[in-house]
């Protein structure tokens, strides 16, 4: 059994906006907005959460002597 590969945030936010397309466009029945629109809510908290992790790494700088501290602009 092989795992199949985590899509990229890119791939993802791609995904989403073609579900979004379908879902505008009106022209698929009320089952699958439903399953198209639950799976679009899945992928917009996995893009939110890594959102959410690249700005705590972002917001890290690292000091001379190699510890990490958060960044601050004054």
């Amino acid at each position: 059994m092989t795992k199949e590969k985590e899509k990229t945030f890119e791939e993802k936010l791609k995904e989403l906006e073609n579900i979004v397309n379908e879902l505008e466009s009106g022209e698929i029945d009320l089952d699958s907005s439903i399953e198209k629109y639950t799976k679009a809510m899945k992928l917009v908290k996995e893009c939110d959460e890594k959102l959410k992790n690249v700005e705590e790494q972002v917001s890290k700088i690292v000091t001379e002597n190699g510890t990490l501290e958060n960044f601050e602009v004054e």
